[in-house]
Protein backbone atom coordinates (compact mmCIF):
# COMPACT_ATOMS: atom_id res chain seq x y z
CA UNK A 1 0.00 0.00 0.00
CA UNK A 2 1.57 3.48 -0.88
CA UNK A 3 -0.25 6.10 1.61
CA UNK A 4 0.21 9.65 0.03
CA UNK A 5 -0.51 12.61 3.08
CA UNK A 6 -1.44 15.95 2.04
CA UNK A 7 -2.06 18.92 3.93
CA UNK A 8 -4.69 21.83 2.65
CA UNK A 9 -1.64 23.11 1.08
CA UNK A 10 -0.54 20.05 -0.62
CA UNK A 11 -4.31 19.71 -2.07
CA UNK A 12 -3.71 23.11 -3.94
CA UNK A 13 -0.30 22.82 -5.37
CA UNK A 14 -1.76 19.14 -7.00
CA UNK A 15 -1.21 19.30 -10.66
CA UNK A 16 -2.17 17.26 -13.50
CA UNK A 17 -0.05 16.48 -16.49
CA UNK A 18 -1.37 17.63 -20.42
CA UNK A 19 0.29 14.74 -21.55
CA UNK A 20 2.10 11.80 -21.26
CA UNK A 21 5.30 11.49 -20.44
CA UNK A 22 7.86 9.24 -22.60
CA UNK A 23 9.89 8.22 -19.98
CA UNK A 24 7.34 6.65 -18.26
CA UNK A 25 5.85 5.13 -21.36
CA UNK A 26 9.29 3.28 -22.46
CA UNK A 27 9.56 1.85 -18.62
CA UNK A 28 5.73 0.66 -18.51
CA UNK A 29 5.88 -0.65 -21.55
CA UNK A 30 9.41 -2.43 -20.66
CA UNK A 31 7.44 -4.05 -17.86
CA UNK A 32 4.38 -5.19 -20.07
CA UNK A 33 7.07 -6.67 -22.10
CA UNK A 34 8.48 -8.92 -18.99
CA UNK A 35 4.82 -10.06 -17.52
CA UNK A 36 1.76 -11.11 -18.69
CA UNK A 37 -0.59 -8.73 -17.26
CA UNK A 38 -3.25 -7.21 -19.02
CA UNK A 39 -3.22 -9.75 -21.17
CA UNK A 40 -6.73 -9.26 -23.04
CA UNK A 41 -5.65 -5.77 -23.79
CA UNK A 42 -2.06 -5.84 -24.44
CA UNK A 43 -1.24 -9.35 -25.97
CA UNK A 44 -1.78 -8.08 -29.91
CA UNK A 45 0.65 -4.95 -28.92
CA UNK A 46 2.93 -7.64 -27.59
CA UNK A 47 3.31 -9.75 -30.22
CA UNK A 48 3.30 -6.62 -32.89
CA UNK A 49 5.96 -4.82 -31.04
CA UNK A 50 8.19 -8.07 -30.24
CA UNK A 51 8.11 -8.80 -33.95
CA UNK A 52 9.32 -4.68 -34.82
CA UNK A 53 12.28 -5.16 -32.23
CA UNK A 54 13.46 -8.58 -34.13
CA UNK A 55 12.85 -6.71 -37.54
CA UNK A 56 15.27 -4.15 -36.12
CA UNK A 57 17.47 -5.91 -34.91
CA UNK A 58 16.74 -4.68 -31.14
CA UNK A 59 16.67 -8.07 -28.84
CA UNK A 60 19.85 -7.42 -27.65
CA UNK A 61 19.22 -3.69 -26.82
CA UNK A 62 15.86 -4.48 -25.18
CA UNK A 63 17.37 -7.41 -23.58
CA UNK A 64 19.83 -4.97 -22.06
CA UNK A 65 17.03 -2.28 -20.90
CA UNK A 66 15.12 -5.41 -19.30
CA UNK A 67 17.74 -5.63 -16.77
CA UNK A 68 18.34 -2.08 -16.04
CA UNK A 69 14.22 -1.84 -15.95
CA UNK A 70 13.35 -4.61 -14.66
CA UNK A 71 9.45 -5.69 -13.68
CA UNK A 72 10.56 -5.94 -10.12
CA UNK A 73 9.41 -3.50 -7.32
CA UNK A 74 12.25 -1.31 -7.61
CA UNK A 75 13.44 -0.05 -10.98
CA UNK A 76 16.24 2.98 -11.08
CA UNK A 77 14.31 6.58 -10.47
CA UNK A 78 17.18 8.52 -12.81
CA UNK A 79 15.16 6.36 -15.85
CA UNK A 80 12.34 8.53 -15.27
CA UNK A 81 13.22 11.94 -14.51
CA UNK A 82 10.11 14.05 -15.35
CA UNK A 83 7.11 15.56 -14.66
CA UNK A 84 5.19 15.40 -17.44
CA UNK A 85 8.20 15.93 -19.97
CA UNK A 86 6.22 17.11 -23.15
CA UNK A 87 9.21 15.45 -25.52
CA UNK A 88 11.78 12.60 -25.94
CA UNK A 89 14.82 14.37 -26.58
CA UNK A 90 14.19 16.16 -23.30
CA UNK A 91 13.50 13.61 -21.40
CA UNK A 92 16.79 11.60 -22.96
CA UNK A 93 18.90 14.39 -22.11
CA UNK A 94 17.52 14.33 -18.47
CA UNK A 95 18.47 10.95 -18.05
CA UNK A 96 21.90 11.43 -19.37
CA UNK A 97 22.45 14.27 -17.05
CA UNK A 98 21.94 12.02 -13.96
CA UNK A 99 24.90 13.24 -11.58
CA UNK A 100 27.36 10.23 -11.63
CA UNK A 101 26.64 9.67 -7.35
CA UNK A 102 22.83 8.91 -8.02
CA UNK A 103 23.28 6.98 -10.89
CA UNK A 104 25.89 4.85 -9.24
CA UNK A 105 23.75 4.58 -5.80
CA UNK A 106 20.54 3.79 -8.06
CA UNK A 107 22.19 0.99 -9.91
CA UNK A 108 23.78 -0.22 -7.05
CA UNK A 109 20.53 -0.46 -4.97
CA UNK A 110 19.29 -2.35 -8.11
CA UNK A 111 22.08 -4.84 -8.45
CA UNK A 112 22.31 -5.37 -4.20
CA UNK A 113 21.50 -9.40 -4.42
CA UNK A 114 23.80 -10.04 -7.51
CA UNK A 115 26.34 -9.27 -10.30
CA UNK A 116 26.47 -6.15 -11.69
CA UNK A 117 26.42 -6.63 -15.49
CA UNK A 118 29.07 -4.74 -17.09
CA UNK A 119 26.83 -1.78 -19.00
CA UNK A 120 25.57 -0.69 -15.24
CA UNK A 121 29.10 -0.49 -13.86
CA UNK A 122 29.97 1.75 -16.75
CA UNK A 123 26.98 3.67 -16.37
CA UNK A 124 27.70 4.01 -12.45
CA UNK A 125 31.08 5.04 -13.32
CA UNK A 126 29.69 8.04 -16.11
CA UNK A 127 31.30 6.22 -18.92
CA UNK A 128 30.07 8.84 -21.46
CA UNK A 129 30.50 6.38 -24.33
CA UNK A 130 28.03 4.23 -21.98
CA UNK A 131 25.57 6.79 -21.57
CA UNK A 132 25.38 7.53 -25.03
CA UNK A 133 24.72 3.82 -26.01
CA UNK A 134 21.49 3.90 -23.27
CA UNK A 135 20.55 7.65 -24.80
CA UNK A 136 20.39 5.65 -28.54
CA UNK A 137 18.81 2.44 -26.99
CA UNK A 138 15.76 4.28 -25.21
CA UNK A 139 15.15 5.83 -28.68
CA UNK A 140 15.13 3.05 -30.61
CA UNK A 141 12.88 0.99 -28.71
CA UNK A 142 11.00 4.28 -28.15
CA UNK A 143 10.54 4.18 -32.04
CA UNK A 144 9.00 0.85 -32.35
CA UNK A 145 7.67 0.36 -28.93
CA UNK A 146 5.47 3.61 -28.03
CA UNK A 147 5.60 5.99 -31.33
CA UNK A 148 3.29 4.14 -33.50
CA UNK A 149 0.79 4.17 -31.39
CA UNK A 150 1.18 8.05 -29.84
CA UNK A 151 -2.29 8.77 -31.55
CA UNK A 152 -4.03 6.26 -29.51
CA UNK A 153 -1.84 7.02 -26.73
CA UNK A 154 -2.93 10.78 -26.52
CA UNK A 155 -6.38 10.35 -27.36
CA UNK A 156 -6.61 8.05 -24.18
CA UNK A 157 -5.36 10.85 -22.38
CA UNK A 158 -7.13 13.44 -23.94
CA UNK A 159 -10.19 11.58 -22.84
CA UNK A 160 -9.18 11.00 -19.13
CA UNK A 161 -8.43 14.40 -18.93
CA UNK A 162 -12.02 16.28 -19.15
CA UNK A 163 -13.03 13.79 -16.62
CA UNK A 164 -10.26 14.96 -13.93
CA UNK A 165 -11.05 18.32 -14.74
CA UNK A 166 -14.96 18.04 -14.00
CA UNK A 167 -14.30 16.48 -10.84
CA UNK A 168 -12.03 19.21 -9.73
CA UNK A 169 -14.13 22.03 -10.82
CA UNK A 170 -17.53 20.58 -8.96
CA UNK A 171 -15.81 19.09 -5.88
CA UNK A 172 -11.75 20.42 -5.75
CA UNK A 173 -9.01 18.60 -5.11
CA UNK A 174 -10.28 15.83 -3.21
CA UNK A 175 -12.70 15.46 -5.37
CA UNK A 176 -9.82 15.29 -8.19
CA UNK A 177 -8.39 12.35 -6.37
CA UNK A 178 -11.71 10.34 -5.59
CA UNK A 179 -12.24 10.00 -9.61
CA UNK A 180 -9.04 7.76 -10.07
CA UNK A 181 -10.47 4.39 -9.76
CA UNK A 182 -7.62 2.79 -7.69
CA UNK A 183 -7.17 5.60 -4.91
CA UNK A 184 -9.28 5.85 -1.95
CA UNK A 185 -9.38 9.45 -0.15
CA UNK A 186 -9.36 9.10 3.76
CA UNK A 187 -10.85 12.26 5.93
CA UNK A 188 -7.48 12.56 7.74
CA UNK A 189 -6.07 13.61 4.37
CA UNK A 190 -4.38 10.76 3.09
CA UNK A 191 -4.43 8.75 -0.36
CA UNK A 192 -4.34 5.39 -0.34
CA UNK A 193 -3.09 3.20 -3.45
CA UNK A 194 -2.07 -0.51 -3.81
CA UNK A 195 1.33 -0.92 -4.21
CA UNK A 196 4.19 -3.42 -4.64
CA UNK A 197 5.68 -2.20 -1.26
CA UNK A 198 4.04 -0.60 1.55
CA UNK A 199 5.49 3.15 1.36
CA UNK A 200 4.50 6.85 2.73
CA UNK A 201 5.11 10.01 0.84
CA UNK A 202 4.86 12.88 3.02
CA UNK A 203 4.62 16.04 0.31
CA UNK A 204 5.85 18.49 3.03
CA UNK A 205 4.42 21.61 0.46
CA UNK A 206 5.78 20.02 -2.74
CA UNK A 207 3.53 19.76 -5.26
CA UNK A 208 2.35 16.18 -6.49
CA UNK A 209 2.09 15.64 -10.52
CA UNK A 210 0.10 13.12 -11.22
CA UNK A 211 1.09 11.83 -14.93
CA UNK A 212 -1.23 9.66 -16.82
CA UNK A 213 0.14 6.28 -18.71
CA UNK A 214 -1.21 4.06 -21.43
CA UNK A 215 1.40 1.57 -20.41
CA UNK A 216 0.70 1.97 -16.77
CA UNK A 217 -1.30 -0.98 -15.64
CA UNK A 218 -2.76 -2.82 -12.32
CA UNK A 219 -1.62 0.22 -9.79
CA UNK A 220 -0.30 3.82 -9.78
CA UNK A 221 3.25 3.72 -9.85
CA UNK A 222 5.51 6.25 -7.86
CA UNK A 223 8.89 7.35 -7.42
CA UNK A 224 11.36 5.29 -4.94
CA UNK A 225 13.30 8.08 -3.59
CA UNK A 226 10.70 9.72 -1.85
CA UNK A 227 13.16 13.33 -1.44
CA UNK A 228 12.71 13.48 -5.33
CA UNK A 229 9.54 15.86 -6.81
CA UNK A 230 7.05 13.82 -6.32
CA UNK A 231 4.88 12.61 -9.21
CA UNK A 232 2.01 9.57 -9.23
CA UNK A 233 1.49 7.50 -12.38
CA UNK A 234 -1.70 6.51 -13.05
CA UNK A 235 -3.25 4.16 -15.59
CA UNK A 236 -5.08 5.23 -18.65
CA UNK A 237 -6.13 1.99 -19.87
CA UNK A 238 -7.33 1.19 -23.36
CA UNK A 239 -10.59 -1.60 -23.98
CA UNK A 240 -9.74 -5.15 -24.88
CA UNK A 241 -9.09 -4.50 -29.00
CA UNK A 242 -8.02 -1.36 -29.11
CA UNK A 243 -4.65 -2.04 -31.20
CA UNK A 244 -6.72 -3.55 -34.23
CA UNK A 245 -9.42 -0.60 -33.73
CA UNK A 246 -6.60 1.76 -34.60
CA UNK A 247 -6.07 0.33 -37.73
CA UNK A 248 -7.53 1.41 -41.08
CA UNK A 249 -7.81 -2.18 -42.21
CA UNK A 250 -8.94 -3.80 -38.65
CA UNK A 251 -5.64 -5.44 -38.43
CA UNK A 252 -4.24 -6.55 -35.39
CA UNK A 253 -3.82 -9.86 -33.52
CA UNK A 254 -6.44 -11.97 -31.14
CA UNK A 255 -6.07 -11.94 -27.52
CA UNK A 256 -5.41 -14.38 -25.05
CA UNK A 257 -6.48 -17.80 -26.42
CA UNK A 258 -7.73 -21.16 -24.55
CA UNK A 259 -7.73 -24.10 -26.31
CA UNK A 260 -7.24 -22.51 -29.59
CA UNK A 261 -9.85 -19.97 -28.92
CA UNK A 262 -9.94 -16.27 -27.90
CA UNK A 263 -11.33 -15.91 -24.40
CA UNK A 264 -14.05 -13.43 -25.50
CA UNK A 265 -15.19 -16.25 -27.86
CA UNK A 266 -16.01 -18.70 -25.30
CA UNK A 267 -17.55 -15.87 -22.51
CA UNK A 268 -18.24 -12.95 -24.66
CA UNK A 269 -16.32 -9.59 -24.93
CA UNK A 270 -17.77 -7.75 -21.56
CA UNK A 271 -17.07 -10.44 -19.53
CA UNK A 272 -13.56 -11.63 -21.08
CA UNK A 273 -12.61 -7.85 -20.19
CA UNK A 274 -14.58 -8.43 -16.60
CA UNK A 275 -12.17 -11.08 -15.98
CA UNK A 276 -9.33 -9.68 -17.60
CA UNK A 277 -9.47 -6.33 -14.80
CA UNK A 278 -10.11 -8.92 -11.84
CA UNK A 279 -6.60 -9.60 -12.58
CA UNK A 280 -7.08 -7.47 -9.33
CA UNK A 281 -9.52 -7.77 -6.81
CA UNK A 282 -13.10 -5.04 -7.62
CA UNK A 283 -15.86 -4.19 -5.72
CA UNK A 284 -18.66 -4.20 -7.95
CA UNK A 285 -18.72 0.00 -7.98
CA UNK A 286 -14.83 -0.18 -9.55
CA UNK A 287 -15.99 -3.02 -11.84
CA UNK A 288 -19.27 -0.41 -13.05
CA UNK A 289 -16.68 2.54 -13.25
CA UNK A 290 -13.85 0.51 -15.57
CA UNK A 291 -16.33 -0.99 -17.74
CA UNK A 292 -18.12 2.34 -18.01
CA UNK A 293 -21.70 -0.37 -17.00
CA UNK A 294 -24.15 0.64 -14.54
CA UNK A 295 -23.87 -1.48 -10.91
CA UNK A 296 -26.83 -3.86 -11.79
CA UNK A 297 -25.07 -4.50 -15.11
CA UNK A 298 -21.57 -4.95 -13.92
CA UNK A 299 -23.25 -7.07 -10.96
CA UNK A 300 -24.90 -9.33 -13.48
CA UNK A 301 -21.62 -10.17 -15.41
CA UNK A 302 -19.42 -10.77 -12.55
CA UNK A 303 -22.86 -13.13 -11.02
CA UNK A 304 -22.65 -15.01 -14.36
CA UNK A 305 -18.53 -15.75 -13.81
CA UNK A 306 -19.13 -16.93 -10.56
CA UNK A 307 -21.73 -19.03 -11.25
CA UNK A 308 -19.24 -20.62 -13.85
CA UNK A 309 -16.49 -20.82 -11.27
CA UNK A 310 -14.68 -18.13 -12.71
CA UNK A 311 -14.68 -15.58 -10.20
CA UNK A 312 -15.43 -15.23 -6.72
CA UNK A 313 -17.13 -12.84 -4.60
CA UNK A 314 -17.00 -12.04 -0.91
CA UNK A 315 -18.88 -8.97 1.25
CA UNK A 316 -16.40 -7.22 2.92
CA UNK A 317 -19.21 -4.56 4.98
CA UNK A 318 -21.57 -2.88 2.30
CA UNK A 319 -19.61 -3.20 -1.03
CA UNK A 320 -18.85 -7.49 -2.51
CA UNK A 321 -15.32 -7.75 -3.72
CA UNK A 322 -14.64 -10.05 -6.72
CA UNK A 323 -11.72 -11.92 -7.48
CA UNK A 324 -10.49 -14.66 -10.21
CA UNK A 325 -10.43 -17.72 -9.38
CA UNK A 326 -7.51 -20.16 -10.38
CA UNK A 327 -9.64 -21.35 -12.62
CA UNK A 328 -10.01 -18.01 -14.70
CA UNK A 329 -6.41 -17.34 -13.99
CA UNK A 330 -5.95 -20.61 -15.65
CA UNK A 331 -8.06 -19.56 -18.33
CA UNK A 332 -6.76 -16.36 -19.15
CA UNK A 333 -3.21 -17.34 -19.25
CA UNK A 334 -4.07 -20.08 -21.61
CA UNK A 335 -2.83 -22.36 -19.31
CA UNK A 336 -4.10 -26.24 -18.66
CA UNK A 337 -6.32 -26.75 -15.21
CA UNK A 338 -6.21 -29.43 -13.18
CA UNK A 339 -4.26 -31.99 -11.60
Amino acid sequence: MLRIHFTTEDLNRLRVAAQPDPLWEIVNSLHLLQNRQGALVFDPWRREVRAAIARAGLTGTVASLHRLCPCAAYIPDFLTPGRGIPDLETGVDQVLSTPVARMSAELGRLFADGPVPPVARRLAEGDVETLERLGDALRRYYAVAVEPYLDVIRAAVDADRPVRAEAALSRGPEGLLSSYQDFAWRDDGVLETGYPVDSELELRGRSLTMIPSFFCIRHPVSLADPELPPVLVHPVTPDPGWLALSRPDGAGGPGPKRAGLPVAQLIGHTRAYVLEVLERPMTTTQLGGVLRLTLSTASRHATVLREAGLVASERRGSHVLHRRTPLGDAIMNGAAYGP
